[in-house]
């Protein structure tokens, strides 16, 4: 049995992922600001073990309601779940306790 011929040439497909994150109800009543939202994404996004350092793998923007975030690496969605809780625990907590 001849071994089979290692796949040469071929180049790994690169993904682009795009998650978009509507804000729009809890920034209609002003629970939120989106602007700081997104400064606290691009600070706490981790990107080769390291928080902060998107670099050109990663992009995060917005609109009036929405966050865009656009990947160039592998990234899950479940982290950005528990980035966006965890950023409205912190704003809930602060507004109860004002």
């Amino acid at each position: 049995m001849a071994p089979k011929a290692a796949a040469k040439g071929k180049k790994s497909k690169k993904t682009i992922r795009t998650f978009h994150i509507d804000c729009h109800h809890p920034v209609e009543d002003n629970i939120m600001s989106i602007s700081k939202f997104e400064e606290f994404l691009k600070q706490k996004i981790k990107v080769d073990g390291k928080v902060g350092n998107l670099g050109k793998n990663v992009s995060v923007t917005s609109n009036k309601t929405k966050i865009n975030v656009t990947s160039d690496i592998d990234f899950s969605k479940r982290y950005l779940k528990y980035l966006s809780k965890k950023y409205l625990k912190v704003t809930f907590n602060s507004i109860i306790l004002n």
